[in-house]
């Protein structure tokens, strides 16, 4: 993605106090989900009206992604979401909660859902507590997912388990037709400093 910054001639000297900020998301781990979680709340202070968060990703963390989310759900500005070359499994997740209308997906990308791995293993009743929980998330996710895009709450759900719960690909076109995406193209940002003169 490619942004201008337009100064006005007015300006001799610039010093922003924070620079505009454009999250960038490639991993879901704790690392990520702590980085993700302080540009955040840098990005209150540039005086921004909009934060981009470009997801370029094979997924990740589910309880990561949580932590993500939760950092959207606080947030007091709009957040614009845009999908560079894939938005898999997490990733997936994560563009929804873009603001409506604020959804963006080159049109040669990829998006791709699937349900939560447990990654489980041990003792038998482990593994049964691990499952419950893989159930508890998939609900949340789906339903998630599902409200972001203003359809109903077992939407993407019953789709993925029409599939026999397969990993689910989807093209530009595809996302877009399930009220995931709202623009087919990467968007061009523009950053303007400019002088501001009132007579009271």
């Amino acid at each position: 993605m490619h942004y201008t910054t337009k100064i006005s001639p007015l300006v001799r000297e610039l010093e922003l106090k924070h620079n505009p900020m454009i999250i960038r998301v490639n991993k879901f781990d704790e690392d990520s989900a702590k980085e993700f979680s302080a540009k955040m709340a840098l990005a209150h202070n540039t005086g921004q009206k909009v934060i981009p968060v470009v997801i370029d990703s094979y997924g990740g963390q589910v309880y990561s992604l949580m932590s993500m989310i939760s950092n959207i759900k606080a947030a007091e500005i709009p957040i614009a979401t845009i999908i560079e070359g894939k938005a898999m499994s997490c990733g997936a997740i994560l563009f929804s909660f873009g603001e409506d209308g604020m959804r963006y997906m080159d049109k040669d990308a990829t998006l791709m859902i699937h349900d939560v791995s447990s990654m489980s293993y041990g003792k038998n009743e482990e593994v049964q507590v691990s499952a419950a929980e893989t159930k508890r998330l998939n609900d949340i996710v789906y339903q998630m997912m599902a409200r972001n895009c203003g359809q109903p709450d077992d939407y993407f759900k019953k789709i993925v388990h029409d599939k026999a719960h397969a990993d689910w690909f989807l093209d530009s076109g595809e996302a877009k037709k399930h009220k995931l995406a709202n623009h087919l193209r990467v968007p061009k940002l523009e950053i303007s400093v400019d002088v501001s003169i009132e007579m009271k």
